[in-house]
């Protein structure tokens, strides 16, 4: 294979059709590199059901792989920033397939989650972090759609895979079927790779003036910068528990309700497939309204969806819930990132970025598992979706808190509006 050029690419690059090329390429290995975070919620029945493992025991793998993700961004991102992100892509491909075939072969709940741990501390994570930064330097007048699309990646693998999967369940049982999509997703990314050895043009200064520029971001809501990324990281952490539980256990949920698991799994397909919508939309919200109104509104939202589960319980009423959840929820954790960029000081956007997208999946590995805790403390799924609604009020908490913040400074004379 070629060595990845280390030279950067010329400006005049920026906003051409090469960069949409590459914003294609982009997509494709997210989409194949994050297919493990969503077929493991369609397996979780039927691996419940081999092992017999009760369904917080289940819920593990899916854990494991969301805590292996977060940390490994931060290695990710480091050896692209060092190498480029070819090398990376390899290994993450790599990772890819060694992760499903490994778990295909695997005899304990145990070593099915240290597969899915590898697939998430290499695999996922080289298709995250790295590629929305490539992303973003790729693009000036239309960074802000580009990046969308990006992260958007994710949810349209959410909406692919599991009734693939469940298909192939079906079908041939659930280890050939990983046997197979290891293959696809890992030789797919390979060669994906290969459009992406371009370095990125070389990174501009921003110049004086601009909105941005304006804002004194030495004391972020008018707190110690410690305490106001510790907060988001809290509320990051909070909102995730919260949005796992219905993400990870749907396909679980409806198998308990006597649906079956392929509707299940068809609604985790809406509900994924309507959170690209949700993360197109909401980025354009946040362009005209800013990112902390834009969190306490998908907060608020996230709420409502999650309190629709409770009384409702029927397969069509399912179905809609399930797409009014993807909706409200799925523009939420890019809204952090925006935040940070809107509020803290630049000359550290990407570790402070990095640490509060972290802190929102390690809500999700912990959602996850706390749901099928819960599930198997009471037997049903009413707890845990109550234990979800009051993490998303912690949430909703602390967003509406610096919210009035905001508002208090821009009515004092003097200070910045913060918006």
């Amino acid at each position: 294979m070629a060595h990845t050029p280390v030279v950067p690419a010329d400006a005049s690059l920026i906003d051409s059709r090469q960069a949409f090329q590459r914003l294609l390429a982009t997509l494709g290995l997210v989409v194949l590199g994050n297919s493990s975070m969503y077929v493991v919620s369609v397996v979780l029945p039927a691996v419940q059901s081999e092992f017999g493992i009760g369904r917080a025991s289940a819920s593990l793998p899916y854990t494991l792989m969301m805590v292996c993700l977060g940390l490994g961004g931060l290695l990710t991102g480091r050896l692209a920033d060092r190498h480029g992100l070819t090398p990376v892509l390899w290994l993450g491909a790599l990772a890819v397939l060694g992760g499903f075939v490994g778990a295909a072969f695997s005899g304990s709940i145990w070593a099915f989650g240290l597969a899915h741990a590898v697939m998430g501390f290499i695999g996922s994570s080289a298709t995250f972090a790295p590629l929305l930064a490539d992303t973003a330097l790729w693009w000036n007048r239309r960074r802000g759609i580009a990046v969308a699309v990006c992260a958007s990646g994710n949810y349209v693998a959410g909406a692919l895979w599991p009734p693939i999967v469940q298909y192939g369940i079906d079908t041939i049982g659930w280890r050939p079927t990983y046997m197979a999509l290891g293959v696809v997703c890992g030789l797919g990314m390979l060669a994906l790779s290969l459009r992406m050895r371009q370095r990125p043009p070389a990174i501009q200064a921003v110049a004086a003036g601009t909105p941005a520029a304006a804002v004194d971001r030495t004391r972020p809501f008018g707190l110690a910068p410690a305490v106001a990324l510790g907060l988001l990281c809290v509320a990051g952490v909070a909102c995730c528990v919260a949005m796992a539980m219905p993400q990870v256990h749907i396909v679980a949920y409806c198998t308990d309700l006597g649906f079956g698991a392929a509707q299940g799994a068809q609604m985790l397909s809406l509900m994924l497939a309507c959170g690209v919508v949700s993360r197109l939309v909401f980025g354009l919200i946040c362009d005209r309204i800013g990112g902390i109104r834009t969190l306490l509104l998908g907060s608020a939202l996230q709420g409502v969806a999650l309190l629709l589960f409770l009384p409702y319980d029927g397969l069509v009423p399912l179905y809609v819930i399930s797409a009014f959840f993807g909706l409200f929820q799925g523009g939420i954790v890019p809204t952090y990132a925006i935040i940070v960029r809107e509020y803290f000081a630049p000359t550290r956007a990407s570790v402070l970025v990095g640490a509060v997208i972290m802190a929102t999946l390690i809500g999700m590995a912990l959602g996850g598992w706390l749901s099928g805790f819960i599930f198997d403390i009471t037997g049903s799924y009413h707890a845990a979706f109550l234990n979800g609604i009051g993490w998303n009020l912690l949430n909703l908490s602390i967003t509406g808190w610096l919210f009035l913040r905001l508002r208090r400074e821009r009515l004092q004379p003097g200070l910045p509006t913060g918006a």
